[in-house]
């Protein structure tokens, strides 16, 4: 695979969702599943559910995401690497990587609530409008995810822990992973939704999170990579994959923050979307190796060198930024 400018390229995909829907569910049915987890091996997920938030921006690109075609050039460069395990989307997105046998032998996440779009008035009443536990175990995907934003401030927060807590009962009957990303949020003097990735508040964020839900027996989280990792990690037993949000830091800096975070006990691997998918030196598939060979503390990580043309920040902070 390539990145391509054939604008027909995906032309089929419309036909067949137009003639033959059901071939979502045959795909889905005739896929081949990943061999299964392992305590000894870590594991790497491609994220792709931002634009079903309306997250489409990467960077400075505000709309980097929006080009569906490209979107998905990119994700079949990235799903090619037999190091990459599997995915995380939205339920169209899932439905597209299945019709083109992108998934055969990966893991299945899929996104389930997607309502609080970014920048809504009630951003944080995120309400569960996308797989449902019982849409994913059709599927026969591993399990759902579920951003949990937190906000003391906020009426609507209780509303969206206890559909966070509906929604791990429900994968937990079914015997599918509740992949949960909580943060403490805010929203400042803009208005602008703001996560705390201060390491106290990942660590309320998790002690709440992993509390929800009348069994934590498949519950995982997914965390930010923020100063004082190793307090974050001693916070929980969950198994946990790291997030990559979308970083401020060279690619150096944010492959080496990765790298320290993934030798602490207890990270199962990463769970990361944009940085990857949308380098600055537009290199997929070199950026998905990068971050291949940091599983398990596998070698040092190659040096990735940006464009001449690309801005580089600053400051030297840990290269998380402050949205999903």
């Amino acid at each position: 695979m390539s990145l391509n400018d054939d604008p027909r390229r995906y032309e089929h995909l419309s036909r067949i969702r137009l003639e033959d829907p059901e071939a979502v569910a045959r795909a889905a049915a005739t896929r081949r599943r990943h061999p299964g987890l392992k305590h000894d091996a870590q594991n790497f997920i491609v994220a792709a559910d931002h634009p079903a938030r309306g997250a489409l921006s990467v960077g400075t690109r505000p709309m980097a995401m929006a080009d569906r075609r490209d979107l998905l050039d990119r994700l079949q460069i990235a799903l090619a690497n037999p190091a990459v395990d599997g995915i995380l989307a939205s339920p169209d997105i899932m439905d597209d990587l299945l019709l083109l046998g992108a998934l055969e032998g990966k893991l299945v996440f899929g996104s389930m609530n997607r309502g609080g779009l970014a920048g809504l008035v009630n951003e944080f009443d995120d309400r569960f409008t996308g797989h449902t536990a019982a849409a994913l175990e059709a599927l026969g995907a591993d399990g759902g995810k579920m951003l949990t934003r937190i906000c003391l401030g906020d009426p609507d927060t209780v509303a969206t822990l206890e559909a966070t807590a509906k929604a791990i009962d429900s994968l937990a009957e079914r015997k599918l992973i509740a992949m949960v990303e909580p943060f403490l949020s805010v929203r400042d003097a803009h208005g602008k939704v703001r996560n705390d990735l201060r390491a106290d508040a990942v660590i309320k964020s998790v002690g709440i999170a992993e509390g929800l839900g009348s069994t934590s027996a498949y519950t995982w989280m997914k965390l930010p990579v923020v100063a004082e990792m190793e307090r974050v990690m001693a916070s929980t037993t969950m198994p946990t994959v790291l997030l990559g949000g979308d970083p401020d830091g060279s690619p150096d800096e944010v492959f080496a923050s990765w790298q320290a975070a993934l030798a602490l006990p207890g990270v199962r691997g990463l769970t990361v979307g944009r940085t990857l998918l949308y380098p600055h030196d537009g290199d997929v598939a070199g950026a998905v190796a990068t971050a291949a060979s940091l599983l398990n503390n596998s070698g040092p990580v190659p040096a990735i060198v940006e464009p001449a043309t690309a801005e580089r920040p600053s400051s030297n902070r840990i290269p998380v930024k402050v949205s999903e």
